[in-house]
């Protein structure tokens, strides 16, 4: 006779009762089996934590910048009014008007200038620095007369890695789209790495392969560039632009 013969079925419950209470239900080996429900994590515990502490430490999405009516529903009729606007509009950035700079020219030139914002040290006139000084070499260079040029910034005011993605969706776009439509300039020269979203552009495209600023169902002739900063510092990006602006401007003659 086996041993299990000669236990009772009534003692053997009696056992399972026994340790039962006593707290022992499972039995352990390499992967712990639960008598009652089933298998269970060898150590939930262990299991558990990753995740806990993946919901806990997890970093947050950064909220979308907020978007802003910057012309409150009446946008500036002209160039005069836009630029009083420029300078005096409390929600056109954070710091309030003091130290903007202004752009530069009149209505209706043959070409308009756009970077991202002022150089450091502006004051009074726009890209009147280093950078000022190599883009008057490139006007001089074109032949460009200077009442044909109008220079403009997106910004009113010096911002270093300023983001154009972000620019775009707070309402700069809008600000950018109505100030060309003042100036109606024949073309546009656009200096700036990430000037491109401002422009109704992907931010990952090609500047090579803009062509145009489209504004109310046309499109302004647009040359964008690396900006005047980035030539400053690689010269190869000097002649790069000048074999793209002449290739441009031989398109269009």
């Amino acid at each position: 006779m086996t041993l299990a013969e000669r236990i009772a079925p009534s003692d053997l419950a009696a056992a399972l009762d026994w340790w039962r209470e006593a707290g022992v239900d499972s039995v352990f080996t390499d992967e712990a089996t639960n008598w009652l429900t089933g298998p269970v994590p060898a150590n939930p515990a262990a299991e558990a934590a990753p995740a806990l502490r993946s919901a806990r430490f997890a970093p947050k999405p950064a909220p979308a910048p907020a978007r802003i009516d910057l012309f409150g529903g009446a946008p500036p009729a002209d160039l005069a009014a836009f630029r009083e606007w420029w300078l005096s509009e409390p929600a056109l950035d954070a710091i309030g008007p003091r130290g903007r700079v202004p752009p530069r020219g009149m209505a209706r030139t043959q070409l308009m200038v756009l970077v991202m914002d002022p150089e450091a040290g502006d004051t009074t006139a726009l890209l009147s620095q280093a950078q000022g000084r190599l883009l008057g070499r490139i006007l001089a260079a074109m032949a460009v007369p200077d009442g044909e040029i109008y220079v403009a910034s997106v910004l009113p005011r010096h911002t270093p890695m300023a983001d154009g993605v972000a620019l775009a969706r707070q309402g700069y776009r809008e600000v950018l789209s109505h100030h060309v439509q003042l100036v109606a300039p024949r073309r546009i020269v656009a200096f700036g790495a990430n000037i491109l979203p401002l422009l109704g552009h992907d931010a990952a495209q090609d500047p090579a392969a803009v062509e145009f600023f489209e504004l109310e169902g046309s499109g302004i002739p647009l040359l964008a560039s690396e900006g005047l900063d980035s030539m400053m510092a690689m010269p190869r990006l000097k002649a790069r632009f000048w074999r793209r602006w002449l290739d441009w401007t031989g398109r269009q003659a």
